[in-house]
């Protein structure tokens, strides 16, 4: 009678521990399986089982209190945390291979040459301006982007955004002209009077199928740009972002040159701008996803670049072939 009643304990648990078994190993797809069926055990090995069973959790709980570090190193030959020396070394080994078969190593030839203190000499005060900007966009433009982007349908958005764009003609134009640009003030000025009009307000960018593509857009900070003037440092202006010294009178000049601003309504006025950077700020949210790392470092040397792409009229000084230029091809 004993003997029976051990026997049904040791099924009701065989019974009762084969789902959590089975869930175990469907929930692992990557979990060894073992070579050999186990073969039936008859209750004479039992003991033996139980005790092999015994041993196997024994050095199961050993190896789970292993260092995690040693256990990595073994299972995972491409964990992060190897020698710097061989990783620096790998790194030389790239470059020189590359040096030895294009004559040139891609690092040094397309990097800065401005260093990023002389650049950005205000970092710290930088970044807390930039922490500043970064919260109050996480907690109240940030969630308004989102959900004018979620309501509002695509070709009201779109709407939007050419009114915006055609307002910016004016402060376009404006500086075409001080940059002696006249072909570019003419296109412009074409651009505002046909989507004023026909285009009603700037809602539909019309002059864009008459054959005149808008630009890239001009503002006074490039105006300083090509009169010569330098741009000095990076600075991080609180809520209005990223600028420099030379570009931060753009600002100022375009608070003068935006016709909203001459609205005799202030609740009016200030709406309107209010939905500008909402529309602006929308139409960024996708961008953002693509951002990793340091994003101060990351919009920092975006920006700069961008700002070079513009006062160049996107002409990039090429001297690839500079070296080549005394063979004939």
């Amino acid at each position: 009678m004993l003997e029976r009643t051990q026997l049904t304990t040791w099924a009701l648990t065989a019974l009762l521990s084969a789902p959590l078994a089975m869930a175990q190993d469907a929930s692992d797809p990557f979990a060894e399986q073992p070579d050999e069926a186990p073969a039936a055990t008859s209750p004479a090995n039992s003991a033996t089982d139980k005790a092999d069973s015994a041993a196997v959790d024994s050095a199961a709980a050993a190896s789970d209190t292993a260092p995690a570090s040693d256990v990595e190193s073994e299972s995972d030959p491409f964990a992060e945390g190897g020698a710097p020396a061989a990783a620096g070394e790998a790194s030389d080994d790239f470059g020189s291979e590359l040096e030895d078969e294009y004559g040139f190593d891609p690092a040094d030839e397309f990097s800065s040459a401005e260093e990023p203190e002389d650049r950005d000499p205000w970092e710290g005060f930088n970044r807390a301006m930039f922490r500043f900007n970064d919260t109050a966009d996480r907690w109240f433009l940030k969630p308004a982007a989102t959900s004018y982007r979620q309501i509002t349908p695509i070709f009201m958005q779109t709407g939007v955004s050419n009114f915006f764009s055609n307002l910016s003609e004016i402060n376009n134009v404006l500086n075409d002209v001080l940059q002696w640009k006249w072909g570019q003030a003419g296109n412009d000025t074409g651009r505002f009077l046909v989507n004023s009009t026909v285009g009603l307000v700037g809602l539909f960018d019309v002059a864009q199928h008459m054959g005149l593509e808008p630009s890239d857009g001009e503002d006074f900070g490039q105006t300083l740009a090509v009169w010569g003037a330098p741009s000095g440092p990076y600075v991080v202006v609180p809520l209005l972002g990223p600028s420099t010294v030379r570009d931060f009178p753009g600002e100022v000049v375009q608070w003068y040159t935006n016709p909203l601003s001459y609205v005799d309504e202030n609740s009016v006025e200030y709406t309107l701008k209010m939905v500008d950077v909402v529309q602006t700020r929308a139409s960024l949210l996708q961008a953002e996803s693509l951002l990793q790392g340091d994003r101060y470092v990351l919009l920092r040397d975006a920006y700069l670049q961008r700002r070079e792409f513009l006062i160049n009229d996107g002409e990039q000084e090429d001297d690839f072939g500079g070296d080549l230029d005394e063979y004939d091809f």
